[in-house]
């Protein structure tokens, strides 16, 4: 299969029926936005964890970019507020379950609530105590515990950009081993699933201001939204450094063999 290379991370040129393909592989799924590419530029360990799993955009203005630099090839983008949807779709067509990790307490239980209601599928979820990652080891084993009580073929982790990929990244085997088959790490998804949150209207996700409608929507969150806002400026100085400092010269397309 291809892989576009952009601002040095490995996009997957995939369509995204097939990350519900039929086999025995674990996949991880990395949906990329402008924060996740700032910050793999300056952390090779997230930088690897990304390149090594199958990377999807997000983020609206980087596959606006990516397109741009690539018009010959086509990709989709595919972000985890969406992909939760379609993976309730296939699993209501195909018997398959869900589970959600992560999230606020109020938020997971009311996504697992509105799914169950709505696709009528096997569904749970678990939100632990927050704490920074790693976790203590009985947080840790009680969402084991959970994991392994439940037996999803569908995970989807919302702790936050970085720790839900590392969490991720640091239990695959067991996910694994437990024949999760598809996981992703999806933020602040389940805000959005439990109605707490309205999702910006699709004009404003097509013109990339998503990020800009979260600072509005949550006011008492107002001061990391901005920050996070902020950071995201950053994805134009990685792009320059990539992509355009040399005269337009870009990385182009590499081939990977995951299908």
């Amino acid at each position: 299969m291809e892989a576009v290379n952009f601002c040095g991370i490995n996009f997957s040129c995939l369509e995204q029926e097939q990350l519900f393909r039929e086999d025995d592989e674990t996949r991880f799924v990395v949906t990329v936005n402008a924060e996740f590419i700032v910050k793999a530029n300056h952390n090779p360990t997230f930088l690897n964890i990304i390149n090594d799993n199958y990377a999807t955009f997000d983020g609206q203005i980087p596959y606006f970019f990516a397109r741009l630099l690539n018009s010959q090839q086509h990709f989709d983008k595919i972000s985890g507020s969406d992909l939760i949807y379609d993976a309730c779709a296939n699993a209501q067509k195909n018997n398959k379950s869900i589970f959600l990790l992560g999230g606020e307490t109020k938020a997971n239980k009311l996504s697992v609530e509105k799914i169950r209601a709505t696709y009528g599928l096997r569904v749970d979820g678990y939100s632990p105590p927050y704490e920074n990652y790693p976790f203590s080891a009985k947080n840790s084993q009680e969402i084991l515990n959970k994991i392994t009580e439940f037996k999803p073929d569908f995970l989807f982790v919302a702790f936050g950009a970085i720790k839900q990929e590392y969490w991720i990244h640091d239990h695959l085997d067991f996910l694994k081993q437990h024949k999760v088959r598809l996981v992703v790490g999806c933020g602040g998804t389940f805000d959005f699933v439990s109605g707490q949150v309205k999702r910006a209207p699709r004009f404003m996700q097509k013109a990339g201001f998503e990020g800009v409608w979260r600072l509005l929507a949550e006011p008492r969150l107002f001061r990391l939204r901005f920050r996070r806002l902020l950071e995201s400026t950053r994805f134009f100085g990685v792009l320059y450094n990539h992509h355009l400092a040399l005269g337009g010269r870009h990385n182009g397309l590499i081939r990977k063999n995951r299908f």
